[in-house]
C-alpha cells in the first residue's frame, strides 16, 4: 500500500456520539484515514457492494464493526462478509462496548481480525485508536485492492 494515499475505512456504527469519538481520535493521533461512516449492516453491505447511493465509493482497506446495531447487527453482517468471495479478504476488526465472551468468541468465529472494547474513558479510548493505527495503517500489509 501506497503510505502516501489515506487509508480507506468503514465504520460501521449507529450511534453518531461513537462515530464522532473515532473521528475524533483518527484526527488526534494524525492518521491519514479516509472514513466513511454506515449505520447497520445493512447499508454497510450497500456500501460494500457499491449499490446506490454507494456507487462511487472505495474499497475499503478496513471495516471497523460494532456488534449492536439495527436492521442487521454486526455479527450477521459478519457472517455475510467473510462468505462472499469478493469481500472476504477485508479485514474487520470489531469495535463495541460488549465485553461479553460469547460476543468474542462468536467474532472470531466469524473470521473477524481483532475484537476491541470501546474504553469508556477519551484518553484510552484515543489510545485503542492510536494502536489500532500503528498496527493496521504502518505495520500491517494487505493488498492493495480485492482479490
Amino acid at each position: 500500500m501506497n503510505p502516501r494515499k489515506p487509508f480507506v475505512v468503514l465504520l460501521v456504527e449507529d450511534e453518531p456520539a461513537d462515530a464522532h469519538l473515532v473521528k475524533v481520535a483518527l484526527r488526534e493521533n494524525r492518521l491519514l484515514v479516509d472514513l466513511h461512516v454506515t449505520c447497520d449492516g445493512v447499508e454497510a453491505l450497500q456500501f460494500l457492494r457499491r449499490q446506490e447511493p454507494f456507487a462511487e465509493v472505495p474499497r475499503p482497506n478496513l471495516i471497523l464493526l460494532d456488534l449492536n446495531l439495527p436492521r442487521m447487527d454486526g455479527r450477521e453482517f459478519l457472517a455475510v462478509v467473510k462468505k462472499d468471495s469478493a469481500l472476504a479478504d477485508i479485514p474487520v476488526v470489531v469495535l463495541t462496548t460488549s465485553d461479553v465472551e460469547r460476543d468474542v468468541v462468536a467474532s472470531y468465529q466469524l473470521c473477524a481480525a481483532g475484537y476491541i472494547t470501546k474504553p469508556v474513558d477519551m484518553e484510552q479510548f484515543s489510545s485503542a485508536i492510536r494502536s489500532l493505527g500503528n498496527y493496521w495503517f504502518a505495520l500491517v500489509r494487505l493488498p492493495e485492492s480485492g482479490i
